[in-house]
């Protein structure tokens, strides 16, 4: 704590910051705190940035001052935002807007100055905020706009010192007033979800932990993308549903918990992944959280047989070629939905004999290796146009979490495309200026895709 005087009075402001960088200002009046606000934003001298002393104000605008202050203390519980503009003299603060905001400490106003294209910002307490507003007003700024949830507030400064002002319908809206707003999840923080208590995310009170918050936003964009596609999935039956490479399930329990809790359908699952003690442990779980529909089997994607018809196929991480396995196996049950995030694509990599125009590309090893994932990437995508899917290639999460942050979206066709040609040459074309051998995918569908499409440098495969 330290204190700031006002060296035109003998008063002086106690300023405290808190743990947070917070700044508290607790003065003899609103105009000293304002003060050493405006000391601690690197004003030189605040009072020069003002015609008058406030305490100068014509007894015979006192009456006119309290009733406005009257009047705005009427509706200052609804405050959503003010501004203070047109300056009454030359200034370096054109204009001052304010809004509230919720703290750890409680509701803040939050002040704005303008200077030039600089902003800074400074919280005080509400109502030392609407006793600012007017000294603001009588000594610096000639129109003060105020919005709040039952009307706006209009008030011009006169010639003569008073104030006239004038009431209008609302414009605005009250919003989220926390100072960091949080994203509207689909399923919530600070509300306790049995999943994710027990895979270690949230704790007892539904508090994230701190470690694995980049774990929670990963698993709730999932559950976005996979809302985005549920219109494509059966509505007047059970939906069925293989997730290949499931490990430690996060995704596969967090699909669950949005199809049956969230949307309210019923569902089969099954999660398949090749580590026996991985099954064993998320079978567990299952059991414990009683989620019903959903099972895991121990066993490998090439092999798995399905239960029936399934609606949709997900692929999360799924290592290099496991990828191709599973969305191959998809193609061949025409499952109508797929979502697949690739992992760990090597295949390309190693066998990469570009076309010399990529040479500045392949003399970086880095380079090359993000080159050949994107490029799977593509012929991935291209591959299932041609098999009867339309396909997008979307950000799965952001890069500063992973690198693995590409989802593959795929949604059957009712209609057979009229781009195939379109596809079919783009593949071709790729595959040529890569200088690569069939990939796994092509060659796994091969009896599935247009005659010669496995080829090598480009050139049709007659044999």
């Amino acid at each position: 704590m330290h204190y700031v005087g006002d060296p035109r009075r003998s008063a002086k402001a106690l300023i405290h910051r808190d743990e947070l960088g917070g700044v508290g200002v607790f003065g003899s009046s609103p105009w000293i705190a304002y003060v050493a606000l405006q000391k601690l934003q690197g004003v030189a001298d605040p009072t020069s940035l003002h015609s008058e002393s406030p305490t100068t104000v014509p007894s015979d605008v006192a009456a006119t001052r309290a009733e406005l202050d009257a009047r705005l203390a009427e509706y200052w519980p609804g405050l959503i935002q003010f501004v203070l503009s047109r300056p009454r003299a030359p200034s370096e603060i054109s204009k001052i807007s304010a809004r509230t905001i919720q703290l750890k400490e409680g509701e803040r106003v939050q002040l704005t100055h303008f200077r030039g294209a600089q902003q800074t910002h400074a919280n005080v307490l509400p109502t030392a905020a609407r006793v600012l507003c007017c000294e603001l007003l009588e000594s610096q700024f000639e129109k003060l706009h105020v919005f709040t949830s039952r009307a706006d507030i209009i008030v011009k400064r006169q010639r003569d010192g008073s104030f006239a002002w004038r009431t209008a319908p609302a414009t605005k809206v009250p919003v989220e007033q926390s100072h960091n707003r949080r994203k509207q999840y689909l399923i919530p923080e600070d509300v306790p979800c049995p999943f994710l208590i027990e895979i270690g995310v949230m704790n007892r009170e539904g508090r994230v932990l701190a470690a694995k918050y980049h774990k929670f936003r990963q698993i709730n964009r999932f559950l976005e993308l996979v809302d985005d596609i549920l219109p494509h999935l059966p509505q007047d039956r059970e939906i069925q549903v293989v997730d290949f490479g499931s490990g430690k399930s996060y995704l596969t329990f967090a699909l669950h918990h949005l199809l049956t809790q969230i949307r309210g359908r019923a569902v089969q699952i099954v999660g398949v992944d090749r580590k026996a003690e991985v099954i064993r442990d998320c079978s567990r779980i299952a059991n414990e959280l009683q989620c019903c529909g959903l099972t895991f089997e121990h066993g490998d994607i090439a092999q798995f047989g399905s239960l029936g018809h399934v609606d949709l196929m997900v692929a999360l991480h799924a290592c290099d070629t496991a990828t191709d396995a599973a969305l191959a196996q998809a193609v061949r049950w025409e499952t109508p939905v797929i979502l697949a995030v690739p992992c760990c694509q090597h295949e390309l990599a190693a066998h990469l004999n570009p076309d010399p125009a990529l040479t500045p590309i392949a003399a970086h090893g880095i380079l090359q290796e993000r080159f050949a994932a994107l490029a799977t990437d593509a012929l991935r995508a291209n591959l299932l146009e041609l098999c009867g899917y339309q396909t997008q290639v979307v950000e799965f999460i952001d890069l500063e979490h992973t690198a693995k942050n590409l989802l593959i979206r795929a949604i059957r066709r009712d209609q057979p495309s009229t781009r195939t040609e379109h596809f079919l040459n783009s593949y071709r074309q790729l595959v040529g200026l890569l200088g690569i051998q069939p990939p796994y995918l092509a060659t796994a569908l091969k009896d599935l895709l247009p005659d010669g499409i496995v080829c090598k440098g480009g050139e049709l495969d007659t044999a």
